[in-house]
C-alpha cells in the first residue's frame, strides 16, 4: 500500500515526504521530479512551454502510470484535477491532504515563479487556493491540520495516522 500526500506547493509534501519515508522504512517518490525526468526539462520550463493545459495531460499521464509499492508519494499540487490520476493513486494507497491556512502557504512561498505552480492565466494564488481545497478535500482520505505545527509533529501524526 502506498501513502499519497497531496496538497498545494509549499504544505510540505516533498519535506514530509523524505523523512516519512526514512521512518517507516518505505520507498519514496516525488511526481513533479518523475515529470521533470521523464520530460528533461524543470516544470517551470514545461508550463512556460507547453501551457497549463498540456502540462496537466502531462502530469496526469506521468502519474497514471506509476507503478509503485510501499511508498511514500509526493504529489504536484495540481494533480487534483485530474479524476484518472487521482483515482488511480486511490486504488493503490491511502491519500492524505496536508492542510495548511492560506495566510500560511503564501508566507512559506514567496516567490512563486520558481516553484512550477499551475497557475491559469488572470487567476492569483489566492484563487488557486480556493479552486483546490474543496478538490483536496474530495479526494483525501484523511486531512491532516500542519498549521503552525513542526515538522517532526507532522511527521509524528503521519506515522500515527498510517499504522
Amino acid at each position: 500500500m502506498n501513502i499519497v500526500l497531496i496538497g498545494m506547493s509549499g504544505a510540505g509534501k516533498s519535506t514530509l515526504g523524505v523523512l516519512l519515508a526514512k521512518a517507516l522504512g518505505m520507498n519514496y517518490v516525488d511526481t513533479d521530479i518523475v515529470i521533470q525526468n521523464q520530460e528533461d526539462r524543470l516544470l517551470p520550463d514545461i508550463l512556460a512551454e507547453e501551457g497549463v493545459s498540456m502540462f496537466m495531460e502531462i502530469e496526469e499521464r506521468v502519474v497514471s502510470g506509476l507503478e509503485l509499492e510501499n511508498c511514500i508519494i509526493s504529489t504536484g499540487g495540481s494533480v487534483i484535477y485530474s479524476d484518472k490520476a487521482m483515482n488511480f493513486l486511490k486504488q493503490g494507497g491511502q491519500i492524505i491532504y496536508l492542510q495548511l491556512p492560506y495566510e500560511e502557504l503564501e508566507r512559506r512561498l514567496g516567490d512563486i515563479t520558481t516553484r512550477g505552480i499551475v497557475i491559469k492565466e488572470g487567476q492569483s494564488l489566492k484563487d488557486v487556493f480556493d479552486d483546490r481545497v474543496p478538490l483536496y478535500i474530495r479526494y483525501s482520505d484523511t486531512i491532516l491540520d500542519c498549521s503552525n505545527k513542526s515538522i517532526e509533529d507532522c511527521v509524528s501524526e503521519l506515522i500515527e495516522i498510517i499504522q
